[in-house]
């Protein structure tokens, strides 16, 4: 059932599915249309709204642009490659292939959303490519699907953007409901036990999804040719200096090349940043917010690397994958901007309220999260607009603060599956459409459903938020 699921989404979502910055002008309309028809705002106001809106998320666009940056850069270094390239060669049938995606994804991506993310591009195609040669038929398409599943579960995890703004000091909300320890949320024992369960679950449901050998789209002979080089450019500077042939005249690095590749100038800055590192976590434990989490990132990049230049190229090469985003995000602040000036999103909020009881308002809330990340796909930026009215709203009914705040971070995470924009890292990496794996997320994101719902009206009464 659900290879026939995956099939059908699949080819309706080639045909229908656009490139994401289409998705955001269509989505940018639609909010304009919704706002002078359902509130007082006229269609110039919505303009202004529109206007004064698309340059709000500025900061945090730059600390999503350094947390998917830090994470592309360190999935992609020497070290993570490595892992990456051994691991491929353990699975011994398609099945097989599809879950170990999946897997790493999964687990890189509690780590970091932006790990993950990376990882999980990576993984598909290695894994694919390295199957190919082995003569193992695995679906391309699907294979990046599940490179995907990081994005899904994210807000589960070490970079989770709600539950880390609301315990970073100086946060928006502090002076109504003051700092909220991640214990309370990321390390809730519902939340690792929702964790688990998708772990377990979603790599059999990918695996379930994987179609006849007839009906396989392997991964392209140049994409093959292209995975993992175990001589990266990151791992033979030192060869670019070797002679080659007898002929061969060795020129001497000159003082600034020699700078360039000092592993003393990268542990100068290594140095200082591990041993504060160390000294955040073992003073505050896991007490997280963005900025710890992306300059753990930076310092773990940097020593992956060893020097200042092969960092350097690094993000270069990563850069790419932030394109898109930085062209989108002004956008969705647009769209935000236009939800909250008109009143919008007020008007959900109380639709909201007047639909739930205390048992079922984490359930509404999370649908709610889901829909609005749709047109406002930035956990923190949506956060910033829907969080102070789901507090309220739970206030209002006796609904449990950190519950709420992981219902919103499930229904964000959980359409992402069909909001292609955080897609486009992946997409670069695998060099594959939105078209060719939206079908087969959305299935899975069905299933996450159910979990997540499970999450956030089961768990919570019997274990405690």
């Amino acid at each position: 059932m659900l290879q026939q699921a995956g099939a059908v989404c699949a080819r309706i979502s080639r045909q229908v599915i656009p490139n994401p910055f289409i998705f955001a002008i269509l989505l940018s309309t639609v909010v304009y249309a919704l706002g002078v028809l359902m509130t007082d705002a006229g269609p110039f106001a919505m303009v202004e709204y529109w206007y004064e809106g698309f340059w709000n998320l500025l900061s945090f666009s730059m600390q999503m642009v350094a947390i998917l940056l830090f994470g592309y850069v360190l999935a992609s270094s020497p070290p993570a490659r490595r892992v990456v390239r051994w691991a491929a060669g353990l699975p011994r049938s398609a099945g097989q292939c599809i879950m170990l995606v999946t897997a790493l994804a999964v687990i890189f991506g509690f780590i970091s959303w932006g790990l993950g993310l990376i990882v999980g591009a990576i993984a598909a195609r290695e894994v694919c490519a390295q199957a190919k040669r082995r003569g193992i038929k695995v679906h391309y398409p699907l294979a990046a699907a599940a490179g995907f599943s990081g994005l899904i579960i994210f807000n589960c995890g070490l970079s989770a953007s709600a539950p880390l703004l609301v315990n970073t000091p100086g946060h928006f909300m502090e002076d109504s409901i003051g700092l909220v320890p991640v214990m309370d949320t990321i390390f809730a024992l519902p939340n690792l036990l929702v964790i688990t369960t998708f772990l377990i679950v979603i790599p059999f449901v990918y695996r379930a999804m994987h179609p006849e050998p007839e009906d396989t789209i392997e991964v392209p002979d140049d994409e093959a040719d292209g995975a993992i080089d175990p001589a990266s450019a990151t791992e033979v500077s030192s060869a670019q200096r070797r002679s080659v042939g007898a002929a061969a005249v060795v020129q001497a690095p000159t003082f600034a090349e020699r700078m360039e590749h000092s592993m003393v100038l990268t542990w100068l800055i290594v140095v200082p940043g591990l041993s504060y590192v160390v000294y955040y976590f073992v003073t505050r434990g896991f007490d997280l917010d963005l900025n710890v989490v992306n300059f753990t990132l930076l310092i773990f990049g940097l020593m992956a690397y060893r020097t200042p230049i092969a960092y350097v190229n690094a993000i270069d090469e990563g850069i790419r994958a932030c394109g898109q985003i930085v062209l989108q995000f002004p956008f969705y602040a647009g769209i935000m901007g236009m939800m909250s000036g008109s009143g919008l999103i007020t008007i959900f909020a109380n639709w909201l309220v007047s639909v739930s009881t205390a048992y079922t308002f984490p359930l509404m809330a999370m649908l709610s999260a889901g829909v609005v990340n749709i047109m406002v796909p930035s956990a923190g930026g949506q956060w910033a607009v829907q969080g102070p009215l789901l507090i309220e709203a739970a206030r209002q009914i006796g609904a449990d603060v950190p519950a709420t705040i992981m219902a919103f971070s499930y229904g964000d995470q959980l359409t992402n599956a069909i909001q292609p924009m955080w897609m486009l890292p992946l997409l670069g990496v695998t060099a594959l459409k939105a078209r060719d794996i939206v079908g087969y997320t959305a299935v899975m994101m069905l299933v996450a459903f159910v979990i997540f719902g499970v999450g956030v009206t089961v768990l919570p009464p019997l274990f405690g938020s």
